[in-house]
């Protein structure tokens, strides 16, 4: 049924999810940095993060991939050239995308982080300092735990649009699943089956991440009393 494109299809799978990891962890360093920015009292420290947050969020996600391709491609290759190498660099694919993917959800997390940061009672914090933690061990032991419980729901749903979104990579030269089902459409002349294929590989991931989030939610809620409405 599928001409024997199977096997680069799911090479392609697997690229996709490892651009996905990868940028998760990078949106994800990034998302707190300026989660933790945005409620700093420094304003050296706000300011930029609510631009980074407010800028992001209003480009969309092709113009930035294009930007940080070919923008940062011009941009290496001048400084190169400043310092004194002559040869022409090629910015790998794969790494503007993961750059790119993981700077475009930052701005997403950092909303996310947020709002389960100021979801958590500052009376915790307060009593375990009245203990005698420090306050590194009072941000570790209390507030994170708590914070990433508030956190997951919007955390799960920014992974599904982030691994729904590792699809336009596939405009800079990357041979992820998209990228290969476009080619295989085009070799075979059936694009209907190789991007309705394509759908349901990421359907599959999608749906495995609804489970492991559903899980690691039972998991998080362990001992906590749930509102009885």
């Amino acid at each position: 049924m599928l001409h024997g494109f199977l096997p680069s299809l799911l090479q392609g799978a697997l690229l996709t999810l490892s651009l996905a990891l990868a940028s998760l962890g990078v949106a994800m360093v990034l998302g707190l940095v300026a989660c933790f920015a945005k409620i700093s009292r420094n304003r050296l420290a706000r300011w930029p993060a609510q631009w980074y947050t407010t800028v992001v969020r209003g480009i969309p996600d092709l113009v930035l991939v294009l930007l940080v391709f070919y923008g940062g491609q011009v941009l290496v290759n001048d400084l190169a050239l400043a310092l004194g190498h002559e040869d022409y660099i090629d910015v790998d694919p794969y790494v503007a995308g993961v750059l790119t993917i993981g700077f475009i959800f930052g701005a997403y997390l950092a909303e996310a982080f947020r709002g389960a940061y100021l979801a958590v009672p500052p009376g915790q914090r307060e009593a375990a300092l009245a203990y005698g933690m420090s306050p590194w061990q009072a941000a570790w032991r209390v507030q994170l735990p708590q914070m990433l419980r508030h956190a997951l729901p919007g955390v799960s749903n920014n992974w599904l649009v982030l691994i729904k979104s590792t699809a336009i990579v596939s405009v800079i030269g990357l041979d992820d699943l998209m990228k290969r089902g476009g080619d295989a459409a085009g070799a075979t002349k059936e694009p209907f089956v190789f991007f309705l294929a394509v759908g349901l590989i990421y359907l599959v991931f999608t749906s495995l991440s609804e489970l492991f989030f559903a899980w690691a939610q039972k998991k998080l809620a362990i001992g906590v009393r749930q509102g009885v409405l």
